[in-house]
């Protein structure tokens, strides 16, 4: 029997080191981890014109050049948005969407829409005395949750800030065979930002009793 493989997309200001301590958990199978282009390794690329649709192009990329097929997807916050849009474009390279506290795409809407406050908080951290009204601070490791020490000490130094257009782009959610994609939304007990993630109790739920096979609660202490 195939191996499932599964493309790890992460989410607002991390980087593909962000799941070091999930991927030897799937050794046995195949999995490939990709940093979004601006951020964490790659975060000497940024500019002013990346946004969600660079992030989009990215994850389509991987699977074009290697080839990836029967992907179990999972998107982590922000990654929901990107992988949505991947969802359209290759469903049929799609065994499971999986969303990890992630946003709920929907159509032609962007991060700001489906979170208004999100704007304001992102024109208030926008790095201006820089010259870069474009990119926002990023959050620090205790605004994501965490709580021990030497995790935030390893976060700190690795947190991007993120490019303004990867929120006020918005997509297409329209493909009738994407929609029929099997999708698992995983939610935080204790949901870090919960005032940012309002979007997740209008639209969860209902998308949990049509769509969603499960939903798995995991307690966060």
């Amino acid at each position: 029997m195939k191996m499932s493989t599964f493309v790890l997309v992460h989410g607002s200001c991390h980087g593909g080191w962000c799941w070091r301590n999930v991927t030897p958990i799937l050794c046995k199978d195949g999995y490939s981890v990709y940093t979004l282009t601006g951020l964490g390794e790659r975060s000497h690329l940024v500019n002013r014109d990346i946004g969600l649709h660079t992030h989009i192009r990215d994850i389509i990329q991987v699977f074009e050049f290697e080839d990836l097929d029967e992907v179990i997807l999972v998107g982590h916050s922000y990654g929901g948005l990107v992988f949505g849009r991947v969802a359209e474009k290759i469903p049929q390279k799609i065994k499971r969407l999986v969303y990890l506290d992630g946003y709920i795409p929907q159509d032609n809407k962007s991060a700001f829409d489906l979170e208004p406050s999100l704007e304001t908080l992102y024109k208030e951290r926008a790095l201006r005395e820089q010259g870069k009204e474009w990119l926002v601070a990023s959050y620090k490791p205790e605004e994501f949750g965490v709580t021990n020490r030497d995790d935030i000490n390893w976060m700190s130094t690795r947190l991007s800030p993120m490019p303004w257009h990867t929120h006020d782009q918005s997509i297409r959610i329209l493909n009738p065979l994407a929609k029929t994609l099997p999708k698992s939304y995983i939610r935080g007990v204790k949901h870090y930002l919960k005032p940012l993630f309002r979007h997740v109790r209008r639209y969860v739920e209902p998308f949990i009793s049509s769509d969603f096979i499960r939903e798995k609660m995991i307690n966060d202490d």
